[in-house]
């Protein structure tokens, strides 16, 4: 599986962003009558065998959002032992998944290991056989569907749906400050990375900066967000009580929202982004 040419892409992608910004109302409201807010801590999120069929053998799976056992749009962690390797097998869904701890691999069967640091990118198409490897004391991986169930099935299963798996490896990241995306305003040094457009919805990665104190305004009635990198502090506009979001953690929305955010680690901020509106970092 090869590293996609992203050169195009985003070229893509910042044409789309200016359609798509100056067909939005351009003054979002400060204050939202209603917030649709919603916070998922790491530590509170529930482990369950990813394909129980396995047994022992199989990885540990904690769902943030959807439910990937009914039909719905699911997002949930994975998580992996250290050597792990999974025999070849396909899904009924297509997947997209994102590292956020140790080393992944993801490929097809026989492939030499191309191992996937934290903040790399990647797609699985539904029906194409493939392996995934894990290495490292702490493998942990997000992955997302449009449609349940998430099912793991026999390769004698295969078909192609047309579909192309994509691999972006973290050092192929390409960044756009505010020079490049009308999506961040003119006075901080935000970055943000558009990796895949499947319309009405999008994936993209956001960097807050170390010192990073602003808010990102969400548009669409979907907006889910995990923390990749870092720690974040999030203020919940009911009540205002702030809770702190470490790797794995989760916020988002079900309408047009203000998300309030902090970045209190000694690192940049990574979190990635799955939304059917657009977005603006203030």
């Amino acid at each position: 599986m090869k590293n996609l040419s992203i050169a195009i892409l985003t070229c893509l992608f910042i044409s789309s962003c200016k359609v798509e910004k100056n067909q939005e109302d351009k003054s979002i409201v400060e204050t939202i009558q209603n917030p649709t807010n919603k916070v998922k801590l790491s530590s509170e999120i529930i482990w369950e065998k990813l394909n129980p069929a396995r047994g022992d053998q199989s990885p540990q799976a904690g769902t943030i959002w959807g439910n990937r056992k009914d039909t719905v749009a699911t997002g949930f962690l994975a998580k992996f032992v250290d050597g792990f390797s999974s025999p070849p097998h396909i899904h009924n869904a297509t997947y997209r998944a994102v590292v956020i701890k140790g080393l992944v691999h993801n490929d097809d069967p026989g492939a030499e290991n191309m191992w996937m640091k934290p903040g790399s990118f990647w797609t699985q198409p539904e029906g194409e056989a493939h392996i995934t490897s894990a290495k490292g004391s702490e493998n942990i991986a997000l992955v997302e569907i449009n449609k349940g169930p998430y099912l793991v099935k026999s390769i004698s299963e295969a078909f192609d749906n047309g579909e192309r798996p994509i691999n972006i490896d973290v050092t192929n990241i390409v960044w756009l400050n505010n020079k490049k995306s009308n999506w961040i305003s003119r006075n901080n040094n935000t970055e943000i990375s558009f990796l895949l457009d499947d319309y009405p919805s999008k994936s993209l990665f956001v960097k807050l900066p170390k010192g990073f104190k602003g808010k990102i305004t969400s548009t669409g009635n979907m907006m889910h967000s995990v923390v990749i990198q870092g720690n974040l502090s999030y203020e919940m506009p009911q009540n205002k009580q702030v809770k702190n979001l470490d790797e794995g953690s989760y916020f988002g929305a079900t309408d047009k929202a203000i998300h309030t955010l902090e970045n209190n680690s000694p690192v940049d901020v990574i979190l990635y982004i799955r939304t059917n509106g657009i977005i603006h970092i203030d």
